[in-house]
């Protein structure tokens, strides 16, 4: 586990740069997870917060009746945000939360799915839920020896209450597509929901 994560640190750092800040977070009954803050060395008005601890483990199928210890997707979650508009540095807790989620719910995270906190993303923030996004683009996967999966980072991209219920009926690619269509900065923090009709 301690190797697999290792690794994930050495991957994210390559693709984001030194993190800048470091938080853990435990929950009853499961493993440990980190998230790094990496402000974008290009562009430093960027945050970029990644989740470490994740991927330690395989994503066990809810409806298996035995988890493999061994075989299945692992991976690691990624959210982009505009610096300085919000205080978006409160994101790490429920980041964690999230990235705690197929230990305590069994659920697999997917590109595609929705991730419902319940409660807003930080203080005062439109989003209480993300769309999980595919991977490749900003971190690549991380391929480990056989007969581990690759592990995956995962964008997060955050949802108003009406885009998470619109994405319910229509789908992750419909809304998507709504969203380049109007040209929505999904890093802003502060921003309303797309037009939805």
């Amino acid at each position: 586990m301690g190797d697999v994560l290792a690794l994930v640190e050495a991957r994210l750092r390559s693709a984001l740069g030194e993190p800048d800040a470091r938080a853990a977070v435990t929950f009853l009954g499961t493993d440990r997870i980190e998230v790094l803050r990496f402000v974008d060395s290009g562009d430093p008005a960027l945050v970029r917060y990644a989740t470490l601890g994740m991927s330690a483990h395989p994503m066990a199928d809810p409806t298996a009746t035995l988890a493999d210890p061994v075989k299945g997707p692992r991976a690691e979650l990624v959210l982009s945000v505009r610096a300085g508009l919000a205080d978006t540095d409160q994101v790490l807790r429920p980041l964690a939360v999230l990235a705690a989620s197929p230990q305590v719910e069994g659920v697999v995270v997917a590109p595609g799915a929705s991730l419902d906190l319940g409660e807003p993303l930080w203080g005062g923030a439109p989003f209480s839920s993300v769309l999980v996004a595919e991977p490749g683009g900003l971190v690549a996967d991380l391929e480990l020896d056989e007969p581990l999966d690759p592990v995956r980072f995962l964008p997060l991209l955050p949802m108003t209450g009406n885009e998470a219920a619109w994405k319910r009926v229509h789908g992750a690619q419909e809304l998507q597509e709504r969203w380049l269509t109007h040209g929505t900065d999904l890093r802003d923090p502060l921003r309303r929901s797309v037009t939805l009709g």
